[in-house]
């Protein structure tokens, strides 16, 4: 049976006029989708920005959990849509991460694959023991796990960059490689005649530097004076050493006694020639620096000159006259009145 001409025109308009609400329906998702997929997100919580801290081994759906629960994103579904329509579900990677409020879902889901994790600083002061350095180490609440102490003047002390969960031997094992590079490079081109053979002895002459002087302007004429007295078989007379030998570098809180100067151990270098049997710090950059490219004079003794820094003479009477302004600076210290709460 034939169809009339006219019937079979109104089945093609009705045709192409379904394709037209598909493919409009289908356009008015994507651009659904676009435009929640690149508009701002949620506020945070508080503050200017949210922080999420997703577990190591978490799948996408936990992940998705973690950031709808802290308001990151509107909702967790979305964010697994967007995540498995975009690609690369599966690369996002755990860690601790800081969302500015209104991040959009396009901007979380690039920071997660891109891995844009926070990272925290760890500071080791220059002149600490070992041990005072792995006690900033345990007392982190951000990193895991356990460390030896390692030998004294290992370590380079400087701040690093850490993240949250990670181990503190792998920080450490940073810290002594650091220090083995840093040596090494400046053993290279250290300076010719110097008075020891190893590098070792130059990190202890280098941890005695750091312990005399806060100031970096003085350390290179500080290693001078000991590298000086070295070369002629002279005491190095250091009270750090002393100190070091009595309480094993913890601040003693007081002056030395002079019982302690007198006392042998293997760290006075007031009974003791030359160098004490190992570091008794880590020292920092400017003091390894200032060992091995010392500048060239022949001052043999310094003393502090109530500034916070020293006086430095070639001759004993020199030494003598800058001690004896010293102790006169300490007298009138201790003369003068105290201010009423430290009574």
């Amino acid at each position: 049976m034939s169809r009339a001409p006219g019937h079979r025109r109104g089945c093609l308009a009705g045709l192409f006029s379904g394709l037209f609400t598909v493919a409009a329906l289908a356009l008015l998702a994507v651009l659904v989708a676009t435009f929640v997929f690149n508009a701002p997100g949620p506020p945070a919580k508080s503050g200017a920005e949210t922080t999420v801290v997703l577990r190591r081994g978490a799948g996408l759906n936990e992940i998705a959990a973690a950031l709808e629960q802290a308001q990151v994103v509107p909702s967790a579904p979305m964010f697994v849509a967007a995540a498995q329509l975009t690609g690369g579900g599966r690369r996002l990677k755990a860690g601790e991460y800081a969302f500015a409020s209104r991040t959009s879902l396009k901007q979380v889901l690039a920071k997660l694959r891109a891995g844009e994790i926070v990272h925290h600083r760890v500071t080791i002061p220059e002149g600490l023991t070992s041990q005072q350095a792995v006690d900033i180490l345990n007392a982190s609440p951000l990193l895991t796990g356990q460390v030896p102490t390692p030998t004294e003047g290992a370590i380079l002390p400087e701040t690093y960059d850490v993240t949250r969960g990670q181990d503190r031997a792998s920080v450490l094992q940073r810290m002594m490689d650091d220090r083995d590079a840093l040596l090494a490079q400046l053993w290279a081109k250290r300076r010719a005649g110097l008075p020891f053979k190893t590098p070792q002895e130059a990190v202890t002459l280098a941890s005695i530097v750091e312990k005399e002087t806060a100031k970096a302007s003085e350390r290179p004429r500080v290693a001078a004076v000991y590298l000086n007295r070295l070369r002629i078989g002279m005491r190095l007379q250091s009270d750090p050493t002393v100190i070091y030998g009595v309480s094993r570098g913890l601040p003693l809180g007081r002056g030395l006694l002079q019982s302690e100067l007198d006392a042998p151990n293997p760290y006075n270098t007031y009974q003791l020639a030359g160098l004490p049997p190992g570091p008794i710090a880590n020292p920092g950059r400017a003091s390894l620096a200032a060992v091995l490219d010392p500048p060239t004079t022949d001052e043999l003794y310094f003393v502090a000159d109530g500034t916070g820094g020293h006086l430095f003479s070639s001759s004993y009477e020199q030494q003598e006259a800058n001690v004896a302004r010293w102790r006169a600076i300490e007298r009138a210290r201790a003369a003068a009145p105290k201010p009423a709460g430290d009574r």
